[in-house]
């Protein structure tokens, strides 16, 4: 039976149940379950009976929310190793730039956030902890990107990119040329591609030859940064780079072995 026509499993049906949680929908009903996942009640029901055996989901008032058995277990990869490893960094380079500050890590052709340091709640920048964006719109996927094999990313990114904002590149071939001097030494930019009124710019994390993440500032379109920087960037993301090589044990398979 060809993969298409193969009926998705019980499995599929929790985890599109447990995507249906949001930054923004963090505590839901029954109903609102059902119509995010696209799942009929009778079956959001009787998974939600078994996810809250285990522990992924948890009652919350008349509502249900994410378990911290997900959280246990999302603190054991290695992202969280690379978070924690991060978040001293992350607190100096805010407190030197005055601007949000995001870890993020590359998935297929997403930008997933690991981590982020704002002034307040009411940051303009709604990008929360989990927010997956495509990366051809953010500086850190154009960090991360541009450690790729170029040639090769070119055939299998998808086309036309997708699109945040009118500003976004959405040619691949216009990507690829940016990510060809970002891998060069250029710093990581972009203006208003995710978000308008927001620009970015982002130093990749690299162990053992391989960008493993990237961090960001963000900070209004309109505004200019101070001159360095794109240095304190870079200097902090090479220093946690080698605390990660120093530190990180060795089973800590978050990177490809060296061959």
């Amino acid at each position: 039976m060809p993969i298409a026509e193969i009926p998705p499993s019980i499995l599929s049906k929790a985890f599109d149940l447990l995507r249906a949680f949001n930054t923004y929908e963090r505590v839901m009903t029954l109903s609102e379950l059902s119509r995010a996942s696209g799942l009929p009640k009778s079956t959001v029901h009787r998974l939600l009976a078994r996810l809250i055996e285990l522990g992924a989901i948890e009652h919350h008032g008349v509502g249900y929310r994410i378990g911290l058995e997900l959280f246990q277990l999302g603190s054991t990869t290695p992202a969280g190793a690379m978070r924690d490893a991060a978040m001293p960094h992350m607190a100096a380079l805010h407190r030197w730039t005055g601007h949000t500050v995001r870890l993020g890590v590359l998935r297929q052709f997403d930008v997933v956030y690991l981590e982020k340091m704002a002034r307040n709640s009411t940051s303009s920048d709604p990008s929360g902890v989990g927010t997956r964006l495509p990366a051809n719109c953010t500086a850190v996927g154009k960090a991360l990107l541009a450690h790729e094999d170029l040639d090769d990313l070119k055939h299998f990114l998808p086309s036309p990119l997708p699109a945040l904002t009118p500003h976004t590149i959405t040619v691949v071939d216009r990507l690829i040329a940016a990510l060809r001097l970002i891998r060069q030494g250029d710093l990581a930019r972009e203006h208003e591609e995710a978000r308008l009124g927001l620009a970015c710019v982002a130093s990749p994390i690299m162990v053992r030859g391989f960008a493993v993440g990237a961090l960001s500032v963000t900070y209004p379109a309109d505004a200019e940064l101070d001159p360095k920087t794109g240095t304190v960037l870079r200097d902090t993301t090479a220093q946690l780079a080698k605390e990660i090589r120093r530190e990180l044990p060795l089973h800590a398979h978050w990177f490809p072995h060296e061959t």
